[in-house]
């Protein structure tokens, strides 16, 4: 009989170990592409959620809501924060209007304005947060 030296069987073991190698690395790759999407679905998410929240308060707050805040506002909307601050703060509350005021006639109107602020935190332990802010402008009739 021939004595076999097992050397096919070395070779196997070895593509084997290289073989397991690779697959392992492969599905650590997969795992952190997933994570690294769903990170970024949770991001987009929070932004809905934000800019939700942000016309939610826009549109509770319409007309003269608006024009007589004299405080901040702070409200709970689908999970996120928003926040109305009144510009500029401590100051002259009727301020001229960013647009042109020229058909109103003489200093009639004037304008107020606010910061509106949405905040929606996101990620593993809520780690993520995400704001939206947007400025408002309210014309007034300034009785003059």
């Amino acid at each position: 009989m021939k004595k076999q030296q097992g050397i096919v069987l070395f070779l196997s073991l070895i593509i084997l170990i290289i073989m397991t190698v690779i697959g392992v690395s492969l599905a650590v790759n997969s795992t952190q592409s997933l994570r690294m999407s769903g990170a970024g679905s949770e991001r987009l998410e929070a932004k809905a959620i934000a800019n939700g929240g942000l016309s939610q308060i826009i549109s509770n707050y319409a007309g003269a809501a608006f024009a007589n805040l004299d405080s901040e506002v702070n409200e709970t909307t689908f999970n996120s924060t928003q926040v109305i601050t009144p510009l500029p703060e401590g100051g002259v509350r009727d301020v001229g209007c960013q647009r042109t005021t020229n058909a109103t006639g003489a200093n009639l109107v004037s304008c107020r304005r606010a910061q509106v602020t949405s905040t929606a935190v996101f990620g593993r332990d809520n780690l993520g947060s995400l704001t939206v802010a947007s400025g408002i402008e309210q014309q007034v009739l300034t009785g003059n």
